[in-house]
C-alpha cells in the first residue's frame, strides 16, 4: 500500500559516494541500529525514504475522504463518534509522517505541492467510491487490515523517525480494523438486506485490498536496496499471503463468500491460494484514471484553498507574538 513508489525509476544517476562511509552505514543497518536524521546516509537511502514516507502521508490524507462523507450519515451516534475518531486519526497519521519526512531535508510545503500538483502518488485504493455504509465496514476490515500487515514491519525500519511514528500509527490502525470488522459483523447478523449489503462491499473491496501490497518484488528496481538497508523486511507477496491467510477465515465466520472462484485452501502449504490479480487495473488507477481520482484531488485542492485564511491568520498571530516578545526583551535590556 505504501511502497508503490519504490517501483518507480529514478531519472538522475546516483553520484559516487565515499566507500568507507557506505561500509559504516551498512554495518549500522546490519547491526539493527537506528539511522537518525543527523547521521550520514547514502543519497539513494534518503531519496527512497522521502518517496516512501511522503507517499504514505499523502495516502493517509487522501484516505480521509472516502469515509469523511459518511460521518453525518452513519446510522447511530455511536457510529458517528467512532468514524469521526477514525478520520481524526488518519489526519494525525499524515502529520506524523510529514514530520518524519521533513527530518530527511524535504520541506512540508514541497510535499503538499507535489500532492496538489498531481506529481506525487498515493495509494490507489482511495480512488474508489463508498456506495453504502457497509463500505465503511469493509474499508476498516480489509483496507486497514492490509495496512496493519504492511506497516507492522515498518516499526522496525532502520530509519528512526519513521519507525517511531509507525508504532503509534499501527496501534490506531488496529482499532480501525476492529471497528470495521464489528460493523461487518453487525450487518451480517442483521436482516437479509444488511447481509447482502455487506457481501456487496466485500465483492467490491476484496481485490483492491490485495492490490494494496503492490506488485511482486521481482518487478521492483528498488526492493533489493530496501531489504539491504532494512527499510523493508518482507516481500509484497509474503505480506499479501499473510493477509489472505488471516482474512479469509474471518470472512467465512461472517458467512460471506469471497469474489474469487480460485480461492482454495492448500493443505500441503497451509496457505490459501488465490486467483490472478488484475494489475492493469492497479496501474490504471495509480496513473490517475480511477473512478474517483479527479474528484479526490479536486476536493483536496478546494480544501487547501478554503483553509488559506486560517494559515494566514496563524502566521500573522505568530508574527505579532514574535514582535511582542522582541519588544519585551528590548525593554528589559
Amino acid at each position: 500500500m505504501y511502497t508503490q513508489g519504490l517501483n518507480s525509476n529514478d531519472s538522475a544517476p546516483a553520484a559516487a559516494e565515499d566507500a568507507g562511509k557506505l561500509a559504516r552505514f551498512q554495518a549500522k543497518c546490519d547491526a539493527e541500529d537506528k539511522i537518525e536524521p543527523n547521521d550520514w546516509m547514502p543519497g539513494a537511502y534518503r531519496k527512497t525514504l522521502v518517496r516512501q514516507i511522503s507517499q504514505h502521508a499523502h495516502s493517509e490524507i487522501i484516505g480521509m475522504q472516502p469515509e469523511g462523507n459518511w460521518i453525518t450519515r452513519a446510522p447511530s451516534l455511536r457510529r458517528k463518534a467512532g468514524l469521526l475518531a477514525k478520520v481524526q486519526d488518519e489526519a494525525g497519521h499524515g502529520l506524523y509522517l510529514y514530520s518524519a519526512a521533513e527530518t530527511l531535508g524535504i520541506a512540508r510545503e514541497e510535499m503538499y505541492e507535489q500532492l496538489l500538483s498531481g506529481k506525487a502518488k498515493y495509494s490507489s485504493i482511495f480512488n474508489y467510491p463508498t456506495l453504502s455504509w457497509a463500505d465503511i465496514g469493509a474499508i476498516g476490515w480489509l483496507v486497514d487490515g492490509a495496512a496493519i500487515m504492511n506497516q507492522i514491519p515498518l516499526c522496525r525500519c532502520s530509519y528512526g523517525p519513521y519507525a517511531r511514528a509507525m508504532i503509534r500509527i499501527c496501534k490506531e490502525e488496529s482499532f480501525h480494523q476492529r471497528q470495521g470488522y464489528e460493523i461487518m459483523l453487525t450487518l451480517c447478523r442483521g436482516t437479509a438486506g444488511q447481509k447482502e449489503m455487506a457481501q456487496d462491499a466485500l465483492n467490491r473491496w476484496w481485490w483492491q485490498s490485495l492490490m494494496m501490497f503492490g506488485p511482486s518484488d521481482k518487478d521492483s528496481i528498488h526492493s533489493a536496496d530496501s531489504f539491504r538497508w532494512k527499510i523493508k523486511r518482507f516481500s509484497n507477496d509474503d505480506l499479501r499471503q499473510r493477509f489472505i491467510d488471516a482474512t479469509v477465515p474471518q470472512g467465512h465466520y461472517l458467512g460471506l463468500t469471497f469474489p474469487d472462484p480460485k480461492l482454495r485452501f492448500d493443505a500441503a502449504t497451509g496457505h490459501w491460494q488465490h486467483g490472478e490479480i488484475d494489475w492493469s487495473e492497479f496501474k490504471r488507477v495509480l496513473s490517475g484514471d480511477g473512478p474517483m481520482n479527479q474528484e479526490r484531488m479536486a476536493h483536496r485542492r478546494r480544501t487547501e484553498a478554503d483553509g488559506a485564511w486560517v494559515r494566514e491568520a496563524a502566521l500573522a498571530h505568530a508574527e505579532k507574538r514574535r514582535q511582542r516578545a522582541a519588544a519585551a526583551r528590548q525593554a528589559a535590556e
